[in-house]
This record gives structure tokens, C-alpha cells and sequence, in this order.
């Protein structure tokens, strides 16, 4: 560990001054302008795990027959672009930041994002017993305080025929923590296929169906092994989105082809909760609970690519979605 010390009081720090380390300095500025900084540093995280949980909701447009099944294991990775790694953060948008280095505005690190070289920002306000003074904080970098340039997204989903042309689906990955991060997906949708309706359906080349799918997923980072003046402390973010699709394939024994477009549609809350002693600024000397709450609406178009190799009960599938954040999806699937 090292030493930080704000104002001639010194705290022990572990070494890894991270992101959220600098999430909660950034308190010191007060809530609002806390708010307006985590909308826009997660709002690339929120649309970027929605474009990764909605690839893989098909491999074909084909609908089983009734009690036919199939169980995948999907894999999923939403791609990160460099525009997607840093946002322009103008002075005049906040009430109490403004950059040490005199500038007006400056593209600073998303959660993707890490700022090389560190970028500080100078707050001032005054304190309650009327001090003015002023914190020098370093912005946060990424969520991992490295460039990230994927979004990945595992789970199991299961496919059911039901009557005539219909299939159900149902998503899931358990609970699963990695690095002090927490995730969980649960989802469900279907499927009708539109071919299913005519009397050739059987020696038509090609299907073609519709889709609505719901997906929900959760993650949790813990903070407290970053925070010293902080307890019970996390970042929660909950997405929940819609997935429409057309989807159009080819009708064979063994390797298929299918395509389709999908319009995705989301929201995301992000929560900063935990218990929190202020060292400075304007709410100086205070405890605050859960301070921070901050909301996201997303939505987007994307077409997608794929094949579905079939030998036995068991098959391959993967896809390529061209989006805001292009999309690979892999599956192993399991059926009759």
C-alpha cells in the first residue's frame, strides 16, 4: 500500500488506486456532478453489454417440431472501438470540475478507456463551515485500468417446439464472479415461423420467421478492496432489453446458412451504493448512503450472418452481427 493525504491527513491506500477509487473522490465535486461524469463514463458499458447479451438468440429460422429441443452453449462478444473508449467531458456542463491543466474540455477514459497520460481535474467548493478550498482528484480510468475491446456474455439457452410453427427459448447463466466482478442472465423468447403456414413447408428451400426475445442481467463490482472510507461498497447495474428480429434461412440436412435484422431495445441502471465519509468538499465530514443513481435508455439496429453445422444430435453454430459494437457469436448445440 501507499500513502494519500488530502490536506495534511494521510490515509493508508492499498496499490491499486483504481477507477472506482476515483468514483468516490469524485463525490468531493457533490452529487450532480458525479451523476452527469458516471452517465456518461458507463454509457458505453450499458450499450455495449446490450449488443453483447442479445447476440445468439437464433441459428436458424427453421422452427423444430412439436417436443423437439435443443440445448446451446453461446458465447458472445460485443467489440469495443477506439471511439467507444473515451468521451469529450466540457467544463461548462459541470458545476465544480474543471481540468487542472486550464482546458476547457478534453476526452477523458470510459469504462473502456484509460487516460495516458493520468488526467486530473481540479474541484472546488466550500465547505460547511464556509472554508472555500479546492481537491485535486485523478479521473478515473477503466473499469479494469486497461483498454478493454470486447463485452463478453456467456450462457446456456434451451429451444422447445410447441404447436405448429412456434418455439420457445429460455437463457441462462448462474451467478459468476471474477475480479471483484459479479454477473448473472436469465432470459426468455419466441420464435414462430412465418413458412410454417404453407403447404410446401417441407421442401421449401428456405425459412424465414420472427422473433421477440427478453433478456435480464445484472452485475455487480465490489469496491471495498479499493475503498478506504467506504463500506458495503459497489457499483450495481441492472439491463434489461427486447429483441425483435426477422430472420431468413436456408432449409438443408447439414450446413445452413441464415441471416437477420434485429432492433434491440434497453435500459440500464447504474447504482453507486454503499456507505461513504466524505474527507472533503461541500458535504465534508458527512456520511452518505447509496448517493449515486443513474439511468440509461439504449436502443439499436443490427444485421446479422450465420451458419448452423448439424451431424447427429450435435452441431456448431456461429455468427457475425454488424452493429455499433459488431458482434461474434459461437454455439455448441445439442438436440433432436
Amino acid at each position: 500500500g501507499s500513502e494519500m493525504c488530502i490536506r495534511d491527513r494521510c490515509i493508508l491506500v492499498g496499490s491499486q488506486l483504481s477507477a472506482q477509487n476515483s468514483i468516490q473522490e469524485l463525490l468531493t465535486a457533490g452529487v450532480d456532478d458525479t451523476e452527469s461524469f458516471m452517465t456518461s463514463y458507463f454509457k458505453p458499458g450499458a450499450r455495449g453489454a446490450l449488443y453483447a447479451v442479445n447476440a445468439g438468440w437464433y441459428n436458424s429460422a427453421k422452427a423444430k417440431k412439436f417436443l423437439g429441443f435443443e440445448i446451446s452453449i453461446i458465447g458472445n462478444a460485443s467489440l469495443v472501438d477506439d471511439e467507444k473508449k473515451s468521451f469529450l467531458l466540457k467544463t461548462s456542463d459541470y458545476n465544480n470540475i474543471r481540468f487542472s491543466s486550464g482546458q476547457n474540455e478534453m476526452e477523458v477514459a470510459t469504462v473502456f478507456g484509460v487516460n495516458e497520460p493520468e488526467i486530473y481535474v481540479l474541484i472546488d467548493y466550500t465547505a460547511p463551515d464556509g472554508n472555500v478550498g479546492t481537491a485535486r482528484i485523478m479521473l478515473p480510468q477503466g473499469a479494469v485500468n486497461q483498454s478493454l475491446n470486447a463485452v463478453p456474455a456467456a450462457f446456456v439457452q434451451g429451444s422447445i417446439g410447441l404447436f405448429k410453427g412456434f418455439e420457445f427459448k429460455a437463457r441462462f447463466a448462474p451467478e459468476i464472479e471474477y475480479d471483484d466482478v459479479t454477473t448473472n442472465l436469465y432470459g426468455a423468447g419466441i420464435q414462430y415461423e412465418f413458412t410454417s403456414l404453407a403447404p410446401a413447408d417441407k421442401v421449401l428451400p428456405i425459412a424465414i420467421s420472427g422473433l421477440i426475445g427478453y433478456t435480464h442481467f445484472d452485475a455487480k463490482y465490489d469496491l471495498d478492496q479499493m475503498l478506504v472510507q467506504g463500506n458495503g461498497a459497489n457499483v450495481n447495474t441492472s439491463l434489461n432489453t427486447l429483441n425483435f428480429s426477422g430472420i431468413v434461412s436456408t432449409n438443408l440436412p447439414v450446413i445452413n446458412f441464415y441471416g437477420g435484422l434485429n432492433y434491440m431495445t434497453g435500459n440500464a441502471k447504474s447504482n453507486l451504493d454503499g456507505t461513504f465519509i466524505l474527507l472533503e468538499g461541500e458535504l465534508e465530514g458527512q456520511t452518505v448512503k447509496n448517493p449515486i443513481g443513474i439511468e440509461n435508455s439504449i436502443d439499436g439496429f443490427s444485421a446479422t450472418l450465420g451458419f448452423n453445422l448439424k451431424v447427429g444430435f450435435a452441431g456448431l453454430s456461429a455468427s457475425y452481427s454488424f452493429q455499433e459494437f459488431d458482434a461474434v457469436s459461437v454455439g455448441l448445440n445439442f438436440g433432436i
